[in-house]
Parts: C-alpha cells; structure tokens; sequence
C-alpha cells in the first residue's frame, strides 16, 4: 500500500511576477514598495548633492575675499556663480538623476517581466 502523498498530483503554482504585481498581492505590493523606495532614495541623494553643489558656490562666494573683488567683463564674479553657474550644476543634476531612474526603472521591469 502506498502512501497517500506519492499518489498526489504536483500541483506547480503559475502565478507570475507580473500576475502579483496586477493582482497587487502581497509580494506584488513589496515589488512596488521597494521600487518607490529606490527613487526616492535616489531622488534624496540627487537633491542632497545639488544643495551641496550650491553650498560649496555659496561658500567661495562668501569666504574667498580674492574671488568677491574678479570681475568679467564688468560683471562681479560672484554674480555670475550664483546667477549663471547654477544652470550647469541643475542640467548634470537633472541628467544623472534621469539616468539613474531609468536603470531602477529597467532592473524592476526586468524583475516583473515574463521570460
């Protein structure tokens, strides 16, 4: 006589990464979690950066008698920095957090997609 457990069919669960997601189980509502998590994560370390950035102009602007008395093209130096030097620190800003965004993004829809 055999045991009733070896005479049982295999029943293989078929439910995707993508079916939880859509479904918004349990594992699904921790795939959206942790993706929500990542950026803003990135979004505090890109904004963190940035204020830095403008610290650091702030302070040479500040500190740095020798830069306050530069002028260019009859334009105190200072001006400039904090006026015209803000613009480039905001595009490389702007471009590495779309960068990064687009990777998390890529890496959760390789996680969720079917194969």
């Amino acid at each position: 006589m055999a045991a009733p457990r070896t005479q049982a069919r295999h029943v293989f669960a078929e439910t995707s990464v993508s079916q939880e997601v859509a479904e918004q189980t349990a594992v699904g509502e921790v795939m959206v979690q942790s993706l929500i998590r990542s950026q803003l994560r990135l979004g505090l370390v890109v904004t963190a950066g940035f204020m830095a950035s403008l610290l650091v102009c702030w302070a040479l602007v500040r500190w740095v008698p020798l830069f306050a008395d530069w002028r260019i093209l009859g334009v105190p130096a200072p001006w400039l920095l904090l006026g015209v030097g803000a613009y480039p620190i905001i595009g490389i800003c702007a471009w590495l957090y779309v960068r990064a965004a687009t990777k998390n993004e890529d890496q959760y829809r390789d996680l969720v997609e079917e194969k």
